[in-house]
């Protein structure tokens, strides 16, 4: 009797445990939480993280707002960057809040090299702690992205406030 081998169509059993263990193996090593499914719990956490970050850049937006009040004449140079920062806080899904900040008529003129300083101090700092978020893994990947982006920008207008400003 020749031996001949009877192969079976389909795919063998080793190969279907392969494959599910394989498939086990990826699935434990998602977080699961921001793609995918995109379970009630992840919805809420990204919910309240983007609100968190349409707040802070509607801060910031004040503060352009008050330095410009406080220094009319910048207006062409942070015009654009403060237009930036309110399209930071749309893409947050935020609403531009009015600036309580503006000076009196009794507040004394502040130097332009000092606005320009606070500004970027705040550009700096608010670019760090979106930096930081970044290496939290419970961030949903959407919004990492998003503050990733957004955390360049501000570390590009804390350069362009102050190495980059025209002399």
């Amino acid at each position: 009797m020749p031996l001949t081998s009877q192969a079976r169509p389909g795919p063998r059993r080793r190969t279907m445990l392969a494959s599910l263990a394989g498939a086990a193996l990826l699935t434990g090593c998602s977080d699961g939480g921001d793609e995918g499914t995109g379970g009630a719990p992840s919805l809420a956490l990204e919910k309240r993280l983007r609100a968190r970050a349409a707040r802070e850049s509607a801060d910031l937006l004040g503060q352009y707002d008050a330095a410009l009040a406080a220094r009319p004449a910048l207006a062409d140079r942070l015009g654009p960057l403060r237009a930036e920062v309110e399209r930071h806080v749309s893409a947050f899904g935020g609403a531009r809040r009015p600036s309580a900040l503006t000076p009196s008529p009794t507040t004394p003129p502040v130097a332009e090299a000092d606005v320009r300083t606070a500004l970027a101090a705040a550009e700096r700092a608010l670019s760090d702690r979106r930096t930081a978020a970044l290496a939290d893994p419970g961030t949903p990947a959407e919004h990492a992205r998003l503050l990733a982006s957004v955390a360049a920008a501000g570390a590009a207008h804390a350069y362009l406030l102050t190495e980059g400003w025209p002399g």
